[in-house]
């Protein structure tokens, strides 16, 4: 009885560490979900609204998406794992914001972000240098991005709340 228990959880554990940990190592943080509360703080200090478009990186189950598109904001996903992104899709249907919110299967460093008026992420360390000078190239001046925990080394934050900075691109206070 033991046996077949011990195999399965051997296989979960496996299956865990390739798509949750392994997978995303070097493209940028591994998954890890955001609270209920701290969804609705980066939605809501991201100042996302109708009419803007908005993008979450390594947008994991799409919770922060979905929190972007119920402020009315065109939000967007992307995310590298292909379970995360069924996931999401699905998550999405079920919050019946199909049309608004949107998840690609795609990595944001491949992604063109000149689009956008807002952009959310939590990313590890290692990627925040590389991640400033992309976002510093593609987003518009004025284009708000508000990063959970990790700072950007060369930009200053316009404000900030708990581990959540917000910062605008192209101002005299985001150099």
């Amino acid at each position: 009885m033991l046996g077949p228990i011990l195999t399965i959880a051997i296989i979960l554990s496996g299956f865990s560490l390739v798509f949750y940990v392994f997978f995303p190592l070097g493209r940028g943080a591994i998954y890890v979900p955001s609270t209920q509360g701290k969804t609705r703080l980066l939605a809501e200090l991201s100042g996302a609204s109708r009419g803007e478009r908005a993008a979450d990186l390594g947008s994991g189950d799409g919770r922060i998406v979905i929190a972007l598109a119920r402020r009315g904001a065109e939000a967007h996903g992307f995310e590298i794992n292909p379970v995360l992104v069924l996931l999401s899709r699905r998550n999405i249907r079920r919050a019946g914001l199909r049309g608004l919110a949107f998840i690609h299967w795609k990595s944001f460093w491949r992604a063109d972000l000149s689009r956008f008026d807002v952009v959310t992420l939590f990313q590890g360390s290692f990627v925040m240098r590389r991640l400033e000078a992309k976002l510093r190239k593609e987003l518009a001046p004025g284009a708000r991005v508000v990063s959970d925990y990790w700072g950007f080394p060369t930009m200053t934050p316009e404000r900030m709340h708990g581990t959540v900075a917000c910062y605008r691109i192209g101002t005299p206070a985001a150099e």
